[in-house]
């Protein structure tokens, strides 16, 4: 197959960098790539870098300032389609969507338009019924949660097939005990700390914020002892204030964007992701289990499916900032027994977490869409 596959964010990307990528990785040696995304993008400088597939810089740009770069980038995408005769176009957000959709109107061989939907953001738009209608045959989702979102918009009209992400168990593994240690020494040298850890980035909606004004409710005496450290870009400058506001500057701990996630969450004793916006399922979920950490995250949209409360994990009700004090302080005086609730994440995670399964069945929806509707 020839397979284009599309994301309009520029700059990191976040989990749709990480979603193509694996898809890439996994499927280049069996099929032709090509790549459309802004030429800022890290998937665009990954995909070329590792010579997975062929990019092509679009700006997916929207507004009427924009109109002529917009239809720039309709004329490109359709040229590339037809001189390749791509198959599949795959496309991850509603702005390529869109544009896909427009730049394969009216073409004798029109390739088959396979959508994901990655956010929990609703679907019951007339934009959403158009797509729906005119530029998708296939939708994929990546829970059972986003599923049934899609069951209650106009969606309801594509086939939807349920594809959880899948995480490199080969990359991500249980540490090395000493793995990690240089890093957590900056958090602290606390000898008695609990460590907890996200790579699910510093947006607001992450709920990361939530489990800082948590920590605050804590006996001073426990809350001592307990360090957040946080991956992602620079966050909102009233969230740092918040945080200051709270007397918590010093034990919550701001990493950076972090290229290899690896030693950042080896430093940690437990990860939390506590998304009550957009989120699905979690890639940064489902790599902290797969490198043997537990995670406690919130009951929204597909986390608690990544979860067995009090197996491989903890899952606590969204923004409840109560419960959340409770599960952390729990987990404080637990902390001794966090290396064997991370080993059962683990398991969890080569169990259900696999690229091959994800990749497997990612193809499996190609060919799906490839074949006549009845």
């Amino acid at each position: 197959m020839k397979i284009l596959y599309t994301n309009f964010h520029s700059g990191d990307g976040g989990g749709h960098t990480t979603y193509l990528v694996s898809l890439a990785r996994a499927l280049s040696g069996r099929h032709q790539l090509f790549m459309a995304a802004p030429a800022d993008s890290r998937v665009i400088r990954v995909v070329g870098e590792e010579a997975l597939a062929t990019a092509l810089p679009v700006a997916f740009s929207s507004g009427l300032p924009t109109l002529g770069q917009q239809w720039a980038d309709m004329r490109r995408l359709r040229a590339l389609v037809v001189e390749q005769g791509i198959d599949i176009v795959h496309a991850n957000g509603a702005r390529d969507h869109r544009v896909v959709m427009e730049a394969v109107a009216g073409l004798r061989r029109r390739p088959k338009l396979v959508f994901t939907k990655h956010n929990s953001k609703p679907s019951n738009t007339v934009g959403n019924a158009l797509r729906a209608r005119w530029g998708t045959d296939r939708v994929i989702a990546v829970s059972a949660h986003t599923r049934q979102m899609l069951l209650d918009s106009p969606y309801r009209r594509c086939p939807i097939d349920v594809i959880r992400n899948g995480v490199d168990l080969q990359k991500f593994v249980p540490p090395a005990p000493a793995a990690g240690q240089a890093l957590r020494a900056r958090w602290t040298s606390d000898p008695d700390a609990l460590v907890l850890v996200s790579n699910a980035g510093t947006d607001a909606h992450k709920g990361w914020i939530d489990l800082v004004e948590a920590l605050a409710t804590l006996p001073p005496a426990m809350r001592a002892h307990i360090h957040v450290a946080i991956a992602g870009r620079e966050p909102d400058r009233d969230l740092r204030e918040r945080v200051a506001a709270l007397g918590l500057a010093d034990q919550v701990h701001f990493a950076g964007l972090v290229d290899d996630i690896r030693p950042f969450v080896a430093s940690g004793d437990a990860g939390f992701v506590l998304s009550y916006d957009v989120e699905t399922i979690s890639f940064a979920c489902r790599e902290m289990m797969a490198m043997g950490k537990p995670v406690m995250v919130s009951d929204y949209a597909g986390l608690p499916e990544n979860i067995e409360h009090g197996l491989d994990g903890w899952i606590v009700p969204v923004r409840n900032v109560a419960a959340i004090a409770s599960q952390v302080a729990a987990l404080y005086e637990q902390r001794q027994r966090l290396p064997a609730v991370g080993q059962a994440a683990r398991q969890r995670a080569l169990r259900a977490f696999g690229l091959d399964d994800f990749s497997r069945q990612t193809e499996a929806s190609y060919h799906a869409a490839l074949q006549p509707r009845s």
